[in-house]
């Protein structure tokens, strides 16, 4: 992985479309790079897979430290990205929060596996979490956990073709 550091104004823009976008300053940056570097679906996917076990290890740090709000978040962005690799490495790419649970739903409906509901249900709920900060400690530390479950199922997914 290669890391830089960008000027502040420019990382100050970063964050603000990242904002109003809602999704990751990461993600905008795939963007502006696959304009120019012609990215295949198995690269986005790729992609779009590290940053999920990423943000699933900033998780799992951030409950050893107690920050259950911000664990929520990553927890989330985990989810979310593992999502978006299964869908990438399919030639689509999900914009949306209704996006996400359309697709959700689908890999759920083509699978047959009802769990993958029930798991992104959670992932969901941390989210909310992040805004209302309502999850007890506990719930949020085993909802961390089931997130790291729906990513292993989603990586079993990524390697078997749709029926």
């Amino acid at each position: 992985m290669i890391s830089f550091e960008l000027p502040e104004k420019l990382a100050e823009i970063l964050k603000r479309e990242s904002e109003r976008r809602g999704i990751t300053e990461e993600e905008i940056i795939l963007e502006a790079l696959s304009g120019f570097l012609e990215l295949d679906p198995e690269e986005k996917a790729e992609f779009h897979s590290s940053l999920s076990e990423k943000y699933l290890s900033e998780a799992e740090e951030l409950l050893r430290k107690g920050d259950y709000v911000q664990a929520s978040e990553k927890a989330w962005g985990a989810a979310s990205q593992i999502l978006k690799a299964v869908a990438a490495g399919r030639g689509k790419e999900l914009r949306s929060h209704g996006e996400l649970h359309k697709f959700a739903s689908a890999l759920r409906d083509e699978t047959g596996d009802e769990e993958l509901r029930r798991l992104w249900q959670v992932a969901t709920s941390l989210h909310q979490n992040f805004y209302e900060n309502w999850l007890p400690a506990k719930v949020v530390e085993e909802s961390v956990q089931d997130i790291r479950k729906f990513t292993v199922k989603l990586k079993e997914i990524m390697t078997r073709r749709p029926k």
